[in-house]
């Protein structure tokens, strides 16, 4: 696991020691991903720079790494779980390894296969490759998202980098993307390949990108999560279920050093945890939560924990400590996140990092085998059917006019509208009329709808249920789950796994039927058979419920000043209409409405833009 940068110069250009100098401060912005090791390699044409963290206790691990007679170079941030089958075809072949690390299992299998390499690598990653001879840079990313790749594409040099703050190092004063604000306070989050500034991309999951010197970069996919449904025997399907899985944790459990696992109140993490307790006894589990009453899974974790017998570390988060710390969840974060649950996540890695290095969690799971109830949805709008569709357009306009908190007008409205124009993710902030009204660049052609369209052309034939998990897979799991699962572990230098997220596990999920999904009124109905007897009776049947934090509460109580303030302060003015997000507050806290989750979209918004664009109250960037 690691933090790399790099910057690849174009034919005539030249690194003078003022950018080197930058470079350097850009790169010690990194070392949180990896504070073990570090090293630094330049040429003619390329700069690099690495951090590790070292996991495994291999010899021949340090990057950047050479191969192919010192041919190429590479520079990788992951695990790869398959890579002792891997080296052992490869020796077959009669390649001879002098590490028995990944890194050169990587490197090699890069020698034989070229782009088709990244096909067969399972784990998580994103790597980078020059190729001193051709002068071909080769950048890959994992199937599923779980570890980011920032670039910045300009006329002399091509950044890359494994967070945005060290391409943004290289500039005073980075500007703010009008589209990527528009999306995000539609989404929650900057959909994917958009960051909030104009400064950098990322590249997207599953795809690989080459750029040769004084050409564009050329981006291509490898790998498309999509799901294809297969009716089959139940039994048997639970059965394949419990085996990928079982062979998913063990391949996630390689390790030196102490792993450990979070552990909600849920089925996802207590089946991680009960499926490792099988291979490593000792293991340890760590929960967090808030004072607040139905704001904690701390007291079902504990019971969860000693019913499977694993010690569980656990920690309460005051108000308080909550917003003190947002700053610094910002700055690791790079773009702004609406989903207040990342800060229980850093609560939570900060506790694991006392006891561990390696964390497994339970990510994945609701969109591979169908665990949000919105997925549920076309059972209570089935209704709708049965009313001839001119008349949807009549209903749906009466519905509109209809009083906010009205029973029943957001069953009208949904029923009515088709899922690809209401649909957008698993989080909806604002709907296009209300961002036209506060975003002052507001743009009419860059709706939500515009955004999702395409990947419902992908999945057009597909059940309603199933596009749902489409759209997840590929905007809401990258774009917030993974994001904040990544850099809130790495800000505590820890390297969270993700076992549901592996591409066997997938192979298996995406094959499941939607009836063996939701049955008898809930969701993940066949993986919840699947731990029947592994898991405690207690957690099978149980509601999600997820990381909750009660900003409801807060914004009306002990974080109204804080709120207030921010609005107050931020020089956002260019950009929102502040007139109006304070008009929200003020009904939120007037018990008229609530606007809780629309109200901490933009606060997130305005604290990024105090640190990135103001920086104000920044002693982060201090590297």
């Amino acid at each position: 696991m690691c933090g790399f940068l790099g910057a690849l110069l174009n034919e005539g250009c030249t690194f003078s020691r003022e950018r080197l100098q930058d470079f350097q401060y850009a790169s010690n912005l990194l070392k949180h991903r990896g504070p073990d090791e570090e090293g630094f390699f330049q040429d003619p044409h390329i700069v690099t720079a690495f951090h590790r963290l070292c996991i495994i206790d291999e010899q021949g691990g340090s990057q950047p790494f050479f191969f192919g007679e010192n041919r190429y170079i590479l520079l990788f941030n992951g695990e790869i779980y398959n890579y002792v089958s891997l080296r052992n075809s490869l020796k077959d072949k009669g390649y001879q390894f002098i590490t028995n690390s990944d890194t050169e299992v990587v490197s090699t299998l890069f020698l034989e296969k070229g782009v088709q390499s990244f096909n067969e690598l399972r784990g998580m990653y994103s790597i980078v490759i020059w190729d001193t001879e051709e002068k071909i840079l080769y950048g890959a990313r994992d199937p599923f998202g779980i570890k980011p790749l920032y670039y910045r594409e300009k006329e002399d040099e091509f950044i890359f980098a494994s967070e945005n703050k060290s391409i943004l190092a290289f500039h005073d004063h980075p500007t703010v993307n009008e589209e990527s604000l528009q999306h995000y306070t539609s989404f929650q989050y900057v959909p994917e390949p958009l960051t909030i500034t104009n400064e950098s991309a990322k590249l997207e999951p599953g795809h690989y990108f080459m750029k040769r010197l004084n050409q564009p970069m050329k981006k291509y996919r490898y790998f498309h999560a999509s799901f294809h449904p297969i009716n089959g025997n139940e039994n048997q399907m639970i059965n394949r279920i419990q085996e990928v899985l079982f062979d998913s944790v063990k391949m996630h459990l390689q390790s030196d050093f102490p792993v450990g696992a979070f552990l909600s109140g849920g089925i996802d993490s207590t089946l991680i945890v009960a499926i490792a307790k099988r291979f490593d006894p000792t293991i340890k589990t760590i929960s967090v939560g808030f004072e607040m009453e139905g704001f904690s899974e701390i007291p079902i974790a504990k019971q969860t924990a000693e019913e499977l017998g694993v010690d569980n570390m656990h920690y309460l988060i005051t108000p308080q400590e909550y917003v003190e710390v947002l700053p610094k969840i910002l700055w690791h974060m790079d773009d702004p996140l609406a989903d207040p649950s990342c800060v229980p996540l850093y609560f939570a890695a900060r506790e694991a990092r006392k006891y561990m290095k390696v964390v497994l969690s339970g990510e994945g799971a609701d969109e591979l085998f169908g665990g949000y109830n919105i997925y549920r949805e076309f059972e209570s709008l089935k209704f709708f059917h049965y009313i001839p569709k001119s008349l949807h357009a009549f209903i749906n306009r009466l519905a509109k006019v209809l009083p906010e908190g009205i029973v029943g007008k957001s069953f009208l409205e949904r029923g009515t509208t088709p899922l690809e124009h209401r649909y957008i993710g698993n989080a909806k902030m604002f709907e296009e009329f209300e961002k036209e009204q506060f975003l002052k660049h507001y743009q009419s052609n860059r709706t939500y709808q515009s955004w999702t369209s395409g990947l419902y052309r992908n999945c057009s034939e597909d059940h309603p249920a199933q596009k749902m998990q489409y759209i997840d897979l590929n905007t809401w799991l990258p774009g917030d789950i993974l994001l904040k699962a990544d850099k809130m572990t790495m800000a505590n230098s820890l390297e969270l796994r993700t076992p549901f997220l592996d591409k066997e596990v997938f192979q298996v999920a995406r094959n499941i039927p939607v009836t063996c999904k939701y049955t008898n009124g809930t969701t993940k109905a066949i993986l919840r058979k699947a731990a029947k007897g592994i898991v405690p009776d207690h957690v099978v049947d149980r509601r999600k419920l997820g990381f909750p934090v009660p900003i409801k509460s807060w914004l009306r109580n002990e974080l109204y000043e804080w709120a207030v303030n921010l609005m107050k302060e931020s020089e956002t003015d260019y950009l929102i209409d502040k007139s109006y997000v304070q008009d929200l507050l003020h009904q939120h806290v007037q018990n008229r409405a609530d606007h809780s989750r629309k109200i901490w979209t933009v606060l997130m918004f305005m604290l990024w833009h105090q640190l990135f664009v103001e920086h104000k109250d920044s002693p982060y960037f201090s590297a």
